[in-house]
C-alpha cells in the first residue's frame, strides 16, 4: 500500500506558522513545538525550522546544537530572514564561534536596512554589547600594561 503525501499550500503553512508563533509568544512552547515540528514533517517548511530553532535557543539551558541545526536549515530555505540570522548569530556567539557569530549578526542587519525587524534590532544590540566589551577589555589591557 502506498502512503499518500499530505500537501500544505503556502497559505496553509502561513496559517499554521502564525498559530504556532502565537502559542510560542504565549509561553505555550510544547504546543508551538508540535506545530513547528509538523510543518517540518509535512512541508519541509522554513517556518518549522525557524520556529524549532527559536524554541531550542530559548530553552533553559539552551539546546545550542539543536538550535544550530534548525536555524542553519532555515537559512538554507530562506536566506533573507533577518531574525533567523540574528538567532543563528546568538547560537554561534554562545558556542564561542565569534567570527561566524559576527558574520550572522551583520547579515541580519544588512537584511534590515530600515531597522524595523525585531530580530535584526536584537543583532544590533548584541553587536553594540560586543563592541563595548571589546573596548573595556582594551582599556583594562592598556591599564595593565601601564602598571
Amino acid at each position: 500500500m502506498q502512503e499518500s503525501a499530505i500537501f500544505l499550500s503556502q497559505d496553509q503553512q502561513d496559517a499554521v506558522a502564525s498559530v504556532a508563533l502565537n502559542l510560542y509568544e504565549q509561553g505555550r512552547t510544547t504546543e508551538a513545538q508540535n506545530l513547528f515540528d509538523g510543518l517540518i514533517q509535512l512541508a519541509d517548511s522554513f517556518y518549522g525550522y525557524a520556529g524549532m530553532g527559536a524554541i531550542a535557543l530559548s530553552k533553559e539551558p539552551p539546546e545550542l546544537d539543536d538550535a544550530f541545526g534548525y536555524l542553519s536549515k532555515a537559512t538554507e530555505k530562506n536566506p533573507n530572514d533577518p531574525t533567523v540570522h540574528a538567532n543563528l548569530g546568538e547560537v554561534l556567539l554562545r558556542q564561542s564561534k565569534i567570527s561566524e557569530a559576527l558574520a550572522e549578526l551583520k547579515q541580519a542587519i544588512t537584511l534590515d536596512p530600515t531597522g524595523t525587524d525585531t530580530g535584526a534590532n536584537r543583532a544590533r544590540a548584541m553587536l553594540a554589547g560586543l563592541a563595548t566589551i571589546a573596548a573595556e577589555q582594551k582599556k583594562a589591557q592598556a591599564a595593565e600594561n601601564a602598571a
